[in-house]
């Protein structure tokens, strides 16, 4: 390929894989904004079908693993993104990401792609990889692997961002929050260097525009270097809270500190051991030559502080528009509702409820759309908080992972330990389970209209269970459904009725 041609310009068409994600979903809208063409690639492309920036946008079905799907995605695309890396998805994610960088690289190749954009990990300087984590040795060598394909590459290699709804922003956050006295592992004193997410996507979508014989890696970081520990204490005075005091301990090993994350933050222990393996060495920049390429303006890269300061004020009014959640978890179920009605599937067993509501269809939906979060799931909450425990128990996420906007959902957000796999507003709420469960559940609630100012609500739960023991926990949960499944019908139902037109949500 010629490596001296000029550089894509503004109107390129762009791939972006990993749109679902949390990068992903916020780098699309900046390449539009800049002006650039959009191809998103992704497993299941309803979940990206309520993004405001959905219909501005060419969406294809396809995964990064699929040969047949990728190269069509590939067709006609002059930037390429590679935003898709599994949180220890697995023993064996480590091949699975070498054998899906290697085949983005031949096909970028054979597309005549003109570079290709990768996101990936600080690593410490003079730590060979093999001390690396998994993870972070893994993100090393799809940023190599790019490298070779022949495709003029730009490797980004980050640290902790900080943004809202970053997994790295949600664990620092209710851990500073929840523990005014913490006792924690040693790597708290790690020196790193974080970055907010802005500009992260600043670096993302001045990475397009490079000349053609830039091919190399560079290392970003924020305005400052400092300690996690030093972190966390920022975070405390952005947030108004009284100085945390903070003890750390050599003896909190990396699956000590993963499950003890786990249990104070909505972070699941599968993805809070590779944050947690990544801080173990230091990790600050040793060069900042992306300058020469995506020019600072005074003021950038912004400091720590700023950082925190705009990631808290998106959470508290509400406008986190992507968070780690929103990539599926590795190993939860994905296969979508089966929808013939003589499914040949096996058994899938169902638990059906209706209830005659004494308000309107719109004051239903409400009450619908708002569920879990803050407002519960309308029936024996510490039956549901313990089948939360049992899950992150398990390494599952577990209940805590509440929702992206307090009111409105949109297909693809995380919603506790369910996805939403579908929603038609006024009409139907499908949730697909993402708790570990020996077979695949969802929950499903439709809204009816039933006469005048009245509704009629139908709820229906279903599982397709897997093997013996499948069938067996089926009817070793049944006996409770009346209590939770019937409970939840006639409280939402209740709660609609309590719920006058115009009323805050």
């Amino acid at each position: 390929m010629d490596d001296t041609g000029p550089a894509p310009g503004r109107g390129a068409l762009c791939l972006v894989t990993g749109a679902t994600g949390y990068i992903g979903g916020r780098l699309v809208p900046e390449l539009l904004d800049a002006g650039y063409r959009v191809r998103c690639v992704a497993r299941s492309p309803g979940r990206l079908r309520d993004h405001p920036w959905a219909h501005r946008v060419e969406i294809v079905r396809g995964d990064v693993t699929d040969e047949v799907s990728l190269r069509d995605a590939m067709a006609g695309v002059q930037v390429a993104y590679y935003l898709v890396h599994a949180l220890g998805g697995g023993p064996g994610f480590e091949e699975t990401d070498r054998r899906a960088a290697t085949l983005f690289g031949e096909l970028a190749r054979a597309a005549e792609v003109r570079r290709i954009v990768y996101l990936g990990g600080l690593t410490p300087a003079g730590v060979p990889p093999r001390r690396l984590s998994p993870h972070l040795r893994s993100r090393n060598e799809v940023g190599r692997i790019l490298l070779d394909s022949g495709v003029p590459t730009t490797v980004l290699r980050a640290a902790v961002i900080l943004g809202s709804g970053s997994a790295s922003f949600e664990m620092l956050r209710y851990l500073t929050e929840r523990l005014p006295v913490m006792v924690t592992p040693s790597w708290v004193r790690t020196r790193i260097q974080p970055i907010a997410i802005r500009d992260v996507l600043r670096y993302l979508v001045g990475s397009a525009d490079m000349p053609s014989d830039v091919h190399r890696t560079f290392d970003i970081g924020g305005a400052d270097v400092l300690t996690y520990r030093d972190l966390m204490q920022r975070y405390a005075a952005v947030a108004g809270l009284p100085p945390r005091l903070i003890l750390p301990v050599p003896v909190l090993t990396l699956r000590l500190s993963s499950l003890w994350i786990g249990l104070v933050t909505p972070v699941p222990a599968s993805i809070a051991r590779p944050l947690a393996e990544s801080l173990r060495h230091e990790v600050v920049c040793r060069e900042h030559d992306i300058a020469r390429y995506v020019p600072d303006a005074p003021g950038q890269p912004i400091s720590s502080d700023e950082a925190l300061v705009l990631a808290l004020r998106r959470v508290r009014e509400a406008r986190v528009t992507t968070r780690w959640s929103s990539a599926s978890v590795p190993g939860a179920p994905s296969d979508p509702l089966p929808t013939d009605p003589d499914w040949a599937g096996g058994s899938l067993y169902t638990d059906e409820r209706e209830e005659a509501v004494d308000a309107t269809p719109q004051q239903l939906w409400r009450v619908v759309e708002g569920i879990g979060g803050d407002n519960g799931w309308y029936s024996l909450p510490l039956a549901w908080a313990v089948r939360g425990w049992l899950d992150r128990l398990v390494g599952g996420v577990g209940l805590r992972r509440g929702r992206r906007d307090a009111a409105r959902l949109r297909a693809g957000d995380s919603l506790d330990f369910w996805r939403v796999e579908e929603v038609e507003p006024g009409r139907l709420l499908r949730l697909r389970a993402e708790m570990r469960l020996p077979g695949l559940a969802w929950l499903e609630m439709r809204v009816e209209a039933d006469g005048p100012g009245r509704a009629r609500y139908r709820q229906r739960a279903l599982f397709h269970p897997h093997g013996l023991l499948g069938h067996a926990y089926w009817w070793s949960v049944s006996p409770f459904h009346t209590v939770v499944f019937g409970g939840m019908a006639r409280n939402i139902a209740r709660a609609a009725a309590r719920n006058p037109p115009g009323a805050a949500q």
